[in-house]
């Protein structure tokens, strides 16, 4: 089936078109990556969002792209030159690297393409944007110009996240922190056994001067390895058991020289020791007490993870968790190793590699946040941005109340060059540090270089910076690039009145917090003016989707369908190491044995959004996509059956002159306008849960299980009546446009099968038909009428119930209702024929008001004034049915019993064991009251006389 999309011809104006514009960007995804469940979710709602406004006649724009996704995409490039030429990356020079990353991008870039379409995300793909491509580039150079001109883009050397697996800084949305209870041993890259972790090593700094075992200041470390860059011990300054070494020196445990003991109120004297070691270079924490108190860094951890030169020969070149053993057995073979102990701590990981993340030194760019983050702050707290749900605003708050500056340098070959040049000669008089220009272009660059140091241009050499900028970089610029700018400045409230989905996660938070900064600083608005944040998906189970636990589904898997084979195909392709892929293997087959059942696009889409996608995280199993593919037969079948009433002849009537002439017709007519309303609250509220809900209800409950079965003995008379054929294609053209944003592509097939209107007025397709207003069905409502049928659908119920409790399998028995209120027997009265129909029975009477019931007939009270009589006689062997009845009382009796003899509990158990119970002393009263009625029905037998 096509996608529905490409029915229509773009930019053709709707007859219900409001002028209004809607637009928003997908958030683009990594490159390198697929599309999971998680992704399916936000394209699911967005589209939902999309197709909505479309339909209801608004200009729509939404933008698709993908993130180049620097460390992944390198990495992933680097491994094929490996695996398949043997090369690696530094064999290459920078421009050959970079052609087998664009070659890669094209030959293996386009499957998130494929998943979007096959999710049938109607996207502008004319307007796909990757944020590699020149229109991107141009606005990278563009923006970062721009910031160092307003002050608020810097060089400078601070501590930054360091992978030394990838020998490159990273995000702090890249840092994982991952708590440790105490010893963990882990599994780290580059390193040739597993290290411990969740360890407090306590380790003596002799005081300078004073012989002897008490003479000495125990300080406690998780990291012994950064002992060689210790250039003091730290202690409280109101902290007693110190206050006599305030001014002294201690010796270094390891090299002997002397350090001095310090004081500061940041330091904490009830914990271990209440004495630190200030390792400046690789702590944040120690890196501003040692600005505090003046002290010179040493760094003594390099970017490959190794030891530098200034830890001395014997720990030079080693890795750095090799090196933590060497220290630790000088420590001890110097008598200053004063124990080891359980320590529960929380260990920085790089998400991208697996890896410990260091704290080093480097030079690089930074941009100022502070001031860009108050804005940004302050557009949440006046109500400039509007965060959905609510509750994410405090979030926002916290997090640019505690930002920092952003180091935006990446030593990566893959990315945005930076554009800033080093003057490597013709320094400008006095200037002791690197000299550094920022330009558009070289040229640009070479001339205030000129400039700065009064030497003609074309005798200065310049370096570019090697480093490219942080992916995030180019992502916060994504919407205003893909809308054209700094070529054109975009009226972004115009076009971006509604953002981004993602995961409601601080991965969203930074990225649209960057953005927002870098929007209202370079254009001076907002990029957009609400930012909807929908839940984390999940597994049945409640766990995070994660590969090494094996529950990360691709959509598509679930789409069409996969045999457990391939699902294990595809975890042994992947990158999991030996422990995980055993883990997640075992978890595939218990999951999904015999592999995923075809769900359809649809029925993925309609379960995704059928969660409350706005509060916690959503739980999703495959079983619950299964049932929505069930409720999408259910529509196919039930659009067969009314197409086939229909007939070839058929000719809609507008809807504007339909008027029901029977209760029935009235009743969905009104649920239908109940649907309509509560769809567009739904959309309006961007709770799609509240959509899917009332779609399943009309459709499952209201038209199929009630409306066509009522109707079917009306339709099996010749000719049709009409009526009820223009109420049936009501139903249908309405239900499925109310359905079409939801379901897009089983929308489009069955309203294309339907009969066309007169005049050839019908729009193409769906997705551009209008969307049904409650104000356009607002004739149809009769909220009293649905309220008394409320009251024949409770006696269905009654009457199913009767049969069932007799075994009434095929007969149909004659009913009689009763009330003592006039005016609910004429309610009664109007809804008989198809009282009748639903509730399988025969003929249908009223008794009248004090006329005594039927002796023998079954009885069951629909209310304190209404009761339903059922005719037995002839229909039922009372003899059988009482040793049936007896059977079942036995068996119900003995799980009444087990539930009586088990033990009160709490809680959640204990309130479904008090369901339980009362819904068998419920049955068990029931089937009394049946033994009683065949009781009777033995004793006498009533003629026709009685009635």
């Amino acid at each position: 089936m096509k996608s529905p999309r490409n029915r229509v011809k773009k930019k053709t104006k709707l007859p219900q078109a409001t002028g209004e514009t809607f637009s928003m960007c997908i958030p683009p995804p990594n490159v390198t990556g697929s599309l999971h469940i998680g992704h399916a979710l936000t394209v699911a709602i967005q589209d939902a969002l999309v197709r909505w406004h479309r339909m209801c006649g608004d200009q729509v724009l939404w933008v698709p792209g993908s993130d180049h996704a620097g460390i992944a995409t390198q990495a992933v490039v680097e491994k094929q030159l490996w695996k398949e030429r043997g090369v690696r990356r530094h064999e290459l020079s920078r421009e050959e690297f970079l052609r087998e990353v664009w070659k890669w991008k094209e030959e293996k870039g386009g499957e998130i393409s494929e998943q979007l379409q096959a999710l049938g995300a109607s996207l502008d793909w004319d307007r796909e944007c990757f944020t590699m491509d020149a229109g991107s580039s141009v606005a990278v150079t563009e923006a970062f110009v721009r910031l160092y001109e307003a002050g608020l883009l810097y060089r400078g050397q601070q501590l930054v996240n360091w992978s030394c697996a990838l020998r490159s800084a990273i995000s702090d949305i890249e840092v994982e922190s991952r708590p440790l209870p105490g010893r963990t041993e882990l599994r780290l890259p580059g390193c040739p056994s597993p290290v411990s972790f969740g360890l407090l090593v306590s380790v003596a700094f002799p005081v300078d001067g004073e012989p002897g075992e008490d003479a000495e200041v125990v300080v406690g470390t998780t990291r012994p390895e950064t002992l060689p860059g210790d250039v003091a011990v730290a202690v409280h300054p109101e902290d007693s058991r110190y206050m006599h070494l305030h001014g002294r020196q201690l010796r270094h445990p390891l090299t002997g020289q002397l350090l001095p003991l310090i004081t500061d109120s940041a330091v904490q004297p009830h914990v271990g020791t209440g004495a630190v070691k200030v390792t400046p270079a690789h702590s944040p924490a120690d890196a501003e007490l040692g600005a505090r108190h003046s002290l010179s860094p040493l760094s003594v951890i390099a970017e490959d993870g190794t030891m530098t030169s200034l830890c001395g020969d014997w720990l030079q070149g080693l890795h750095r968790f090799v090196a933590r053993e060497k220290i630790m057995s000088a420590l001890r073979e110097r008598g200053l190793f004063r124990g080891i102990q359980n320590h529960p701590m929380v260990l920085p990981i790089c998400s991208r590699s697996g890896d410990v993340v260091e704290y080093l030194l480097k030079s690089q760019w930074f941009v100022r946040c502070q001031e860009m983050g108050d804005r940004a702050a302050q557009a949440v707290e006046s109500g400039a941005l509007e965060l959905s749900p609510s509750f994410h605003q405090k979030n926002w708050q916290h997090w640019f109340s505690q930002i920092g500056d952003w180091c935006v340098s990446r030593q990566l070959w893959w990315g945005h060059q930076i554009p800033a040049y080093l003057v490597v000669e013709g320094h400008v008089k006095g200037d002791k540090g690197d000299c550094w220009v920022v330009g558009r272009t070289e040229a640009e660059a070479r001339k205030i270089a000129a400039e700065l140091t009064g030497k003609p241009g074309a005798e200065l050499t310049l370096q570019r910076d090697p480093d490219v900028l942080d992916t995030w970089f180019s992502s916060a610029l994504f919407p205003f690039a893909a809308l054209g700018w700094p070529q054109e400045t975009p009226d972004l409230a115009r076009f971006y009145p509604l953002s981004l989905l993602e995961t409601g996660s601080d991965l969203l938070l930074f990225w649209v917090g960057r953005m927002v900064m870098l929007g209202t600083q370079l254009t001076g608005q907002l990029p957009f003016s609400k930012v909807l944040l929908h839940s984390m998906v999940r597994d049945r189970q409640g766990r995070k989707m994660s590969k090494s636990l094996g529950n990360v589904l691709d959509p598509r898997d679930i789409i069409h369908g996969v045999d457990l084979q391939v699902l294990q195909t595809k975890l042994r392709d992947g990158n999991l190491d030996s422990t995980e892929l055993a883990i997640a293997t075992a978890a595939q087959r218990k999951d999904f044995p015999h592999g995923i059942p075809e769900c359809g696009t649809d029925a993925l889409r309609f379960a995704l959004c059928s969660h409350g996608a706005l509060g916690g995280d959503l739980n999703l199993s495959v079983s619950e996509v299964l049932s929505s593919r069930h409720f999408c037969n259910k529509i196919w079948n039930a659009l067969r059956f009314m197409l086939n009433a229909l007939g070839e002849k058929f000719v809609p009537q507008p809807v504007e002159e339909l008027s029901p002439s029977s209760p029935m017709d009235a009743w969905i007519l009104s649920r239908l306008a109940h649907t309509a309303q509560e769809c567009e609250r739904g959309f309006l509220a961007r709770e799609l849960s509240l959509i899917t809900h009332a779609l399943h209800h009309f459709w499952l409950h209201n038209l199929c299980d009630v409306y066509l079965e009522a109707i079917k003995p009306v339709l099996s008379h010749s000719p049709h009546p009409p009526d009820p054929l223009q109420v049936l294609f009501s139903c249908a053209d309405v239900g499925l446009r109310l359905l079409a944003p939801l379901m897009p592509f089983l929308a489009e097939e069955l309203w294309q099968r339907l009969p066309p209107r007169p005049g050839g007025s019908s729009a193409p397709s769906i997705c551009v038909a209008p969307y049904p207003t409650a104000h356009s069905l607002e004739h149809w409502r009769q909220p009293e009428l649905e309220q008394h049928f409320s009251r024949v659908q409770e006696a269905v119920q009654a009457l199913r119930a009767l049969r069932a409790t007799y075994q009434l399998t095929k007969a149909r028995p004659r009913v009689l209702l009763q009330s003592s209120e006039p005016g609910e027997q004429g309610l009664f009265e109007a809804f008989l024929e198809p009282l009748g129909t639903l509730g399988r029975c025969g003929v249908m009477g009223l008794l009248p008001p004090g006329v005594a019931a039927p002796s023998g007939w079954a009885q069951t009270p629909l209310s304190d004034t209404t009761q339903v009589y059922m005719e037995l006689q002839g229909l039922v062997d009372p003899q059988t049915h009482l040793s049936l009845l007896a059977a079942r009382r036995h068996k119900l009796q003995k799980q009444l019993d087990g539930l009586m003899a088990w033990t009160p509990s709490e809680g959640e158990a204990e309130t479904k064991r008090q369901q339980r119970l009362s819904s068998l002393q419920l049955d068990l009263s029931k089937l009394d009251k049946a033994a009683s009625h065949l009781r009777q029905l033995m004793d006498a037998c009533p003629g026709p006389g009685e009635l």
